[in-house]
């Protein structure tokens, strides 16, 4: 481990309790703090009210899913830069693509290794790109 995991908040949206807990559980382990939400409009009210420094979307949900929450979240100035990953069963060509239009900034498949999920989470908080615009937009809170 990296140690990037230390004090950042990472907002876990599932609609199934079991991933979520599975995930929040793992992320916690590894050194993380961990908020979840269940369909899309809970996170984009966690994500105004916590602003997590990084949100694991499940694209499908039902209620509001995951693709207009993101699309919702990256047009509030308030959470615009949380780079977002997204996680689907779908596989298809195109699915990603179609997730980083809708503004998701890195694109997982379900089921997936959590130590794999972990590594992406760490390789996106590291980035210098998501620590400046993070910088940006905790200036403007």
């Amino acid at each position: 481990m990296t140690g990037t995991g230390d004090n950042a908040l990472v907002l876990v949206v599932d609609d199934f309790l079991d991933a979520r807990e599975m995930y929040a559980q793992y992320f916690e382990f590894s050194g993380f703090r961990v908020a979840e939400a269940s369909n899309g409009s809970e996170a984009i009210e966690k994500a105004i009210e916590l602003s997590p420094n990084i949100i694991l979307m499940d694209l499908s949900m039902p209620g509001m899913d995951g693709w207009e929450a993101t699309r919702r979240l990256k047009a509030d100035p308030r959470t615009q830069n949380i780079p977002i990953i997204a996680l689907s069963g779908h596989a298809l060509t195109g699915f990603q693509q179609s997730a980083q239009q809708a503004g998701c900034d890195a694109f997982v498949t379900k089921p997936c290794l959590p130590d794999a999920l972990v590594a992406e989470v760490e390789r996106l908080l590291a980035s210098p790109n998501v620590r400046r615009s993070r910088r940006k937009g905790a200036s403007h809170a």
